[in-house]
């Protein structure tokens, strides 16, 4: 008897990796993080226990993000990760597992290739690509092979991505690096302007999460204290931070975003727009958890905008649904930004 391993589905975002055994469900959850010695040049911790030595490594310890605006950026890094996350859901057998991949709509010819070396080299038979926003719209539970038209905005850790999507595939698109981070960044921004002091990229992201929001919140507490380097002294100092004064700061970068989306809607069919107007916006990704984009998004464009119930996993599942389907789809080279340019 012939016993080969259950297909996998993988986002590897440029945040959180979600891996999707077929048959389990959603078995790994981690932040795509890296920690490597470089003077052995080997990898030491990956995901949840690589996040934690974030600013805290000695000289010869770095802790790395493999995956930038949503592509490799580290090859090597990328492959060994993957490499770890696979065998800790694959048991030894003769034939390797098909492994289903989510990538960025904008993605291009030699990024694509980068992701399938990369999948091949962490132990695929073959290699499967699928637009994130395809697979978004398939986990939010649309029926994506009606000519029917519906907007998926991703808003992950380094890029978000917004398509449109009809007939299985991505009628328009554009992906911009105002995302998550970008969030975070204006944040240190600010208090390093105002109050003279630095603070770590995690730090600013609890404050986004804990008090951070793009209207006035009720359900927070007014400020909190926030512990920081003292630029001036070099010693700790503590300040406080309301969720008032962050408004302004974190709608600067949701501007762009919402600009970018008004972008894809001005170079979008008249016939899909008028789908869009009753299917509504679908919002996904860690970055749509911010309060506040939701409302600020229907507001601007007058098309009801719903964050579905699970941002973070929403692809994965959606590419977990599509595993049933590998013996009828193409593995390998892809080329989705080309072929899109070709029918444009």
């Amino acid at each position: 008897m012939v016993i080969y391993e259950r297909d996998i589905a993988v986002d590897m975002g440029t945040s959180n990796t979600l891996v999707f055994s077929q048959g389990k469900g959603l078995v790994l959850r981690e932040p795509t993080v890296v920690a490597v010695d470089k003077v052995k040049d080997r990898m030491l911790k990956i995901g949840e226990e690589a996040k934690k030595t974030l600013g805290r490594t000695p000289a010869n310890v770095v802790a790395i993000h493999p995956i930038r605006a949503g592509v490799i950026s580290d090859y090597d890094m990328s492959a060994l990760m993957l490499r770890e996350l696979v065998s800790r859901i694959t048991s030894f057998s003769l034939f390797k597992p098909r492994i289903l991949m989510c990538v960025p709509s904008s993605i291009t010819g030699v990024e694509e290739r980068a992701v399938i070396d990369a999948a091949i080299e962490a132990g695929a038979r073959r290699v499967y690509l699928v637009e994130t926003a395809v697979a978004t719209a398939i986990g939010a539970g649309v029926d994506i092979k009606k000519p029917d038209g519906h907007m998926v905005v991703d808003i992950g850790g380094g890029t978000t991505d917004i398509a449109v999507v009809s007939m299985g595939g991505v009628a328009e698109c554009e992906s911009i690096k105002t995302a998550g981070s970008t969030f975070d960044e204006a944040i240190i921004r600010y208090i390093k302007k105002k109050h003279n002091m630095l603070i770590g990229a995690m730090t600013a992201e609890e404050i986004k999460i804990n008090i951070g929001g793009l209207y006035p919140r009720s359900d927070v507490p007014e400020s909190i204290e926030v512990k920081g380097r003292d630029l001036i002294k070099g010693l700790p100092k503590t300040v406080s931070v309301t969720a008032e004064e962050l408004v302004d700061v974190l709608r600067e970068p949701a501007r762009l975003i919402l600009e970018n989306i008004h972008a894809v809607l001005e170079r979008t069919p008249p016939e899909l727009i008028g789908d869009l107007s009753v299917n509504g916006m679908i919002l996904s990704g860690g970055g749509s958890m911010l309060y506040g984009v939701d409302r600020m998004i229907e507001d601007s464009t007058h098309i009801r905008t719903m964050i579905v119930d699970d941002p973070l996993a929403c692809a994965a599942h959606g590419a977990g649904k599509l595993l049933n389907k590998l013996d009828i789809m193409q593995d390998g080279m892809m080329n989705f930004l080309r072929n899109r340019e070709m029918r444009n």
